[in-house]
This record gives structure tokens, C-alpha cells and sequence, in this order.
């Protein structure tokens, strides 16, 4: 089959290309619970580029020789194309999105049904992934996609989208009528997280993002407030809430400043979300103590939770914002991104 393979970092992303489309063995039937997917479509996302620079490194590949090469991408969908098996309840030619953690599905982690802390693997990540014809996953992480979602246009969902789902989700659990929610960035996930708080609470959606599109996307998503990030965003919040802060904070960036903003924003016995990252969070104790504001971070979703994200998809609530690339065009898409010129989200079409 196909695939884009990653052969090597490049630490300062300054490379023309980063994988090569050439051809590889197609993934195989090792396991009797396992599903090979036909990808419908694989999403480029910003993490791919945390891959290429070497920020998983320490935990991927500490030694820099284990892991290369092999295939990008962790959100994955399309239609199952063999079944291992023991596999019940799948045919081929069903459309499916696939959970992002293989995890081994009896640890305490996975009995107590959080999976991405589960022991396992994560393919795109320390395993080959769905930058490619075809993927390897486990009967465990596929969910069934109804008829009105077609796998190249939810395919973000899968870890983008379920990670802004997870955020938002915390978030809506204490958000009152009444309320306000700060999200920093309305890009690719910041733009799922607006429509699912609309969607699941009655709080003021104040959106703060330094690109007057991404506001223009956030505004369509049902944002109630508009911020351009210019240096005086946190007055612009703390204006709009009079002078409190908002209950929850939602921080897709987590870099260049946003964090220390962000928790600025958060009004004292609220919830400063993080999800983006790239730099330090750095509050003295006793300011914490004080104000008693949490600091929570954010990994992807659950295998429930993404079934709980298609049914907002498949219910109209919740849209994604998608750009289209073929396979072959993966570095396109990947400088794009890079370039900040992808609105939403990137997606490989095989």
C-alpha cells in the first residue's frame, strides 16, 4: 500500500518536506481482536508537527533510533476491510472512526473506562498510523458512524475533536446559566469546543484568538464575545465579566504567554483548562492557595465520550471546518498548517 513515512526529525521544522509517499507492506491480521481499516480520511494535525521536531521524543523515542521510520497520524477513520476472528458486530465495508489508544482493555486504568491512560499503544505516535491506505487498530476502538457522517469529514473528531469534546465536557459540569467560558484559540480545536458548549451549557462563550478568521470561524460556532489577542485581552475579560473573571477557561494554545493570560482570566474558585502546550506554567503556591483556581490538564477522550461526540455530530450540533488534501499531498498539508494557513482542520483523503 501507500504511505507517508516520517525518516527523520527536523528540530526546527525548517525542512521543504517531511515524509515520503512510497510503498510499504500492508498492515496484517497479528491479533483475533483485531480490525484493519481502509482509511476515508487521516487528520493532519499539529501534534504530527510536535512529532517532526522531536517534542515526543523523550517519550517516544529517547534513544532517536527506535522509532524511525514509521507513519504518522492518529485521527483515522474510514471502513473496516478485515476482521480478526474473534471479532463480532463489524463487516467489511462498515464505516467507522477509531479511538487513537489501543490500550489492552484489563488494566485498572481501562476498567475504570479511561482509556487513554490505559497500557497500550498509540499509533501515529509509537506505532504506524493512518497516514496511509490502511491502518491496524483493535475491535475495542472502533465506533460505528451512522449514515449521515461520512469518514473523511469526521476524521479530526477522532482526536482533535475528542480532546476539545473532553475539555468542554469538564467544563459544561459546572458552567451555570449566567456564567462565563474563556476558549484561547479558535482554531482546530477551539472551534469543536465552542459548538460543544453551546451545545451542552447556557454560559456566555468568550472566544480570544489572535487571528481575525479563526474569530470570524469562532463567531459561526455561536461565540457570544470576540477578542482580538493584541496584549489586552485579559482587560477586555475581566471587563466583560465585570471585573471577575470567567468560571472556566479553556487553553488551546498554551503557548507564547496564553498561560499566564489564561489564568489571569480564570475568576478565583474557577478552572483554567489546558490543552495546548509548548511552554511553563509558573504560579506561585501561595497565589493558588489564595484565589483557590484550579489548573486542569486535558488528554484525549474516552472510547464513550467519542460515541457521545458522534451522536452531537450526527444531531447537527457540532461541524467541523475541513480542508481537503489528497495522501500524496501530505507535505502541503503539513506546511499549511505549520504556515497557520488551515482553516479548521487538514485531512488526507487516500
Amino acid at each position: 500500500m501507500k504511505a507517508q513515512v516520517l525518516h527523520k526529525y527536523d528540530d526546527d521544522l525548517t525542512a521543504s518536506s517531511w515524509v515520503s509517499y512510497e510503498d510499504v507492506p500492508d498492515p496484517v491480521i497479528a491479533k483475533s481482536s483485531d480490525v484493519i481499516v481502509r482509511i476515508g480520511g487521516a487528520g493532519v494535525c499539529r501534534t504530527d508537527l510536535h512529532v517532526i521536531e522531536g517534542v515526543w521524543r523523550p517519550h517516544m523515542d529517547p534513544t532517536g533510533s527506535e522509532l524511525l521510520p514509521f507513519i504518522l497520524g492518529h485521527e483515522n477513520a474510514g471502513w473496516i476491510e478485515e476482521i480478526g476472528p474473534e471479532v463480532e458486530g463489524l463487516k467489511m465495508g462498515d464505516p467507522v472512526i477509531v479511538h487513537p489508544k489501543i490500550s489492552n482493555g484489563t488494566c485498572i486504568a481501562c476498567r475504570r473506562g479511561q482509556d487513554m491512560h490505559g497500557e497500550g499503544t498509540f499509533p501515529g505516535l509509537d506505532s504506524n498510523g493512518g497516514y496511509a491506505e490502511a491502518l491496524v487498530t483493535s475491535a475495542r476502538n472502533i465506533v460505528a458512524l451512522p449514515k449521515t457522517l461520512s469518514p473523511k469529514d469526521v476524521a479530526p473528531y477522532s482526536d482533535a475533536g475528542l480532546t476539545a469534546y473532553r475539555a468542554a465536557k469538564k467544563a459544561t459540569r459546572h458552567l451555570l446559566p449566567g456564567e462565563y467560558c474563556v476558549v484561547i484559540g479558535a482554531g482546530g480545536l477551539g472551534h469543536i469546543a465552542i459548538q460543544v458548549l453551546r451545545a451542552m451549557c447556557a454560559a456566555e462563550i468568550i472566544v480570544v484568538d489572535t487571528s481575525d478568521v479563526s474569530l470570524q470561524l469562532a463567531q459561526e460556532c455561536g461565540a457570544d464575545h470576540l477578542i482580538k489577542a493584541d496584549g489586552g485581552e485579559v482587560d477586555a475579560v475581566l471587563s466583560i465579566t465585570k471585573g471577575h473573571g470567567a468560571e472556566a477557561v479553556i487553553d488551546f494554545v498554551g503557548e507564547k504567554g496564553t498561560t499566564a493570560k489564561g489564568i489571569a482570566m480564570t475568576r478565583n474558585a474557577g478552572s483554567y483548562y489546558v490543552v495546548g502546550y509548548g511552554e511553563d506554567v509558573q504560579v506561585p503556591t501561595v497565589d493558588l492557595v489564595i484565589t483557590e483556581k484550579n489548573i486542569i490538564g486535558n488528554l484525549v477522550g474516552t472510547w464513550s465520550e467519542l460515541t457521545e461526540l458522534m451522536e452531537l455530530a450526527h444531531r447537527g450540533l457540532v461541524q467541523l471546518e475541513t480542508h481537503e488534501f489528497k495522501l500524496e499531498d501530505a507535505n502541503a498539508a503539513l506546511q499549511s498548517l505549520h504556515n497557520g494557513k488551515i482553516k479548521g482542520r487538514a485531512v488526507l483523503v487516500p
